[in-house]
């Protein structure tokens, strides 16, 4: 193995300043790409080869979208999709329900054998994960991983808290980003009438009922509803309710 550079200890100061530097430096970024460039350089100083982020939307709720931006050899890239690893990737199981970080190395793979041999194969040995969700049920993945050394304690006991930190911005920043694009109804600005619709519909209630709870004409609440179904890209108001919750506007 070739040997490898170490990130130094940093005092509080230091890991102030340090964070203020890249914060800006990230959060400043116009387009997603740019945002990961600078992500990317980031990690390599802390020692990673290669760096994922994976957004997975709320919607829809039978199958939520995934969208992702890597570094990846594009040959693992091409693997990755066309085996759905997606599906089986243990990282990615890991991220949907702990926002703890998980190290992976050969020790702890034994029961996905054949994803980390192909993983391997294409220049992916040893890795650290975590991710994050956010109040609109978007979710976000930072998976970084390196071609040589295992993660070794004390190298994770000096760039452990700065992953971390670097998973939140980095959802921050490129969430915004990549939101704006694959769905942009999740920022959709709702007035206090159109949510205070949604919400009765959510709880069952009719046009007819929702009328009478909030001394309205049905024509206005139809109305409301429908700005709503707009705003939210909505094909009828169950839709629309059911996806106001799940972008936690309601």
């Amino acid at each position: 193995m070739r040997g490898r550079s170490r990130p130094a200890l940093y005092g509080r100061a230091d890991m102030l300043s340090w964070q203020e530097q890249q914060m800006q430096s990230m959060l400043s970024a116009e387009s997603a790409p740019t945002l990961f460039d600078t992500l990317s350089g980031v990690t390599r100083q802390l020692g990673f080869d290669y760096c994922a982020y994976d957004m997975r939307l709320p919607w829809p709720i039978a199958e939520p979208k995934i969208v992702s931006i890597n570094n990846y050899p594009t040959k693992w890239q091409q693997r990755y999709a066309q085996e759905s690893y997606q599906n089986i990737d243990p990282t990615v199981a890991h991220g949907r329900q702990s926002n703890l970080p998980l190290v992976w190395a050969d020790a702890q793979i034994a029961s996905n054998r054949s994803f980390w041999e192909d993983a391997h194969a294409h220049g992916l040995h040893t890795g650290w994960a975590q991710s994050c969700h956010d109040a609109k049920g978007i979710s976000g993945l930072l998976n970084l991983s390196r071609s040589d050394d295992n993660i070794s304690h004390a190298e994770l006991r000096e760039i452990s808290m700065k992953l971390s930190w670097l998973v939140n911005v980095a959802h921050e920043g490129l969430s915004l980003l990549l939101i704006k694009e694959h769905m942009p109804e999740a920022g959709a600005q709702l007035t206090s009438r159109e949510i205070d619709v949604l919400r009765w519909t959510a709880d069952g209630k009719t046009s007819g009922e929702i009328s009478e709870i909030m001394y309205i004409s049905d024509r206005t609440v139809n109305f409301h509803i429908s700005n709503a179904l707009k705003k939210l890209n909505a094909t009828n108001k169950t839709a629309a309710a059911v996806k106001a919750v799940r972008l936690g506007i309601l």
